[in-house]
């Protein structure tokens, strides 16, 4: 098994940092601070020690003022955000309402987490209530109708992602302890046959990517780590990460081969904040693969409340 270690970006820690991703037609990355509300638009720059690995330079912040659990990029026209309870088109001026979840009779709270596009362009957003509630989650399909539910209850929906060929989707509700995965019907974007891939006895399955070769990327929360395993579930690298609150990586650059890995400070004590003194910030490697081109976001246009 291979072990690398990933180093701190310049860019200053957030609460909650997730759900990087990055927009190939630009040469951009884009990724989220969740509970302070924030989308942030970013490049790859050299470090000023003059390292192999690059930095990372923030271009735009923009302020939601809710939960953004997740950023996309589109084929065509302005990125989106899965938000609150809604997914919003994003500026220029005020963002732009797509879609919005409906209000329950059972009176739990709930926000987006987690959410990712399929190799032909379906969003795919999943819930959690605030106070992670077991069984209140769902992982929804953004259909031009509206949200339809493929996988549920769930109770804390996290890392989605798709094998090269599209015909296997891997997905975590981090409080099962495991990453499953299922078969995937891209004409409908429907999950079926639902597996356990692979086990976490060490921390719990956070935010996840897939490699051009197939290898499940996932970042463990809890442990500093994130684990690469091969497509029958063996485990292949360990990148370990300066930070225990490791929430989700994604590929990157032109040549797709910088692992782009977010950390939070939340949920940690004052005492290990002293110690970890980079948690929340962006961490990069190089782990000696590469990603696949970003999938990207097929437009709708019409707002849908369902």
């Amino acid at each position: 098994m291979h072990r690398t270690i990933a180093l701190p970006c310049a860019p200053e820690p957030g609460r909650l940092t997730e759900g990087p991703v990055w927009d190939h037609r630009s040469q951009e990355l884009l990724w989220v601070d969740i509970t302070a509300g924030l989308v942030h638009r970013g490049i790859l720059t050299p470090r000023a020690d003059g390292g192999e690995l690059p930095d990372i330079a923030v271009r735009e912040s923009l302020d939601l003022g809710t939960t953004v659990g997740a950023v996309l990029p589109p084929w065509s026209g302005t990125p989106l955000a899965a938000a609150g309870t809604s997914v919003l088109r994003l500026g220029p001026g005020e963002p732009a309402r797509i879609a919005t979840l409906p209000e329950r009779s059972d009176h739990v709270r709930r926000r987006f987490n987690d959410a990712a596009c399929d190799p032909v362009g379906r969003l795919l957003a999943g819930t959690m209530a605030l106070d992670t509630t077991p069984d209140a989650g769902t992982l929804y399909r953004l259909d031009p109708s509206g949200f339809t539910p493929v996988v549920d209850p769930v109770t804390i929906s996290n890392g989605l992602g798709w094998s090269p060929d599209g015909r296997l989707m891997y997905y975590a509700d981090s409080p099962t302890h495991r990453v499953d995965v299922f078969d995937y019907d891209l004409a409908t974007g429907t999950p079926l046959n639902r597996r356990p891939f692979a086990r976490f006895e060490t921390g719990v399955p956070d935010g996840l990517t897939v490699d051009a070769h197939g290898n499940v990327w996932v970042a463990v929360w809890g442990a500093g780590e994130v684990r690469a395993f091969a497509p029958d579930g063996a485990l292949l690298s360990v990148i370990d990460v300066s930070a225990t609150h490791v929430s989700s990586c994604a590929f990157a650059g032109p040549g797709l081969d910088v692992l782009v890995i977010t950390t939070a400070r939340e949920e940690l004590t004052t005492a290990q904040l002293r110690r970890q003194r980079d948690a929340g910030r962006l961490f990069v490697c190089r782990p000696g693969t590469t990603g696949q081109t970003p999938h990207l976001y097929e437009d709708l246009t019409t707002e849908h409340t369902s």
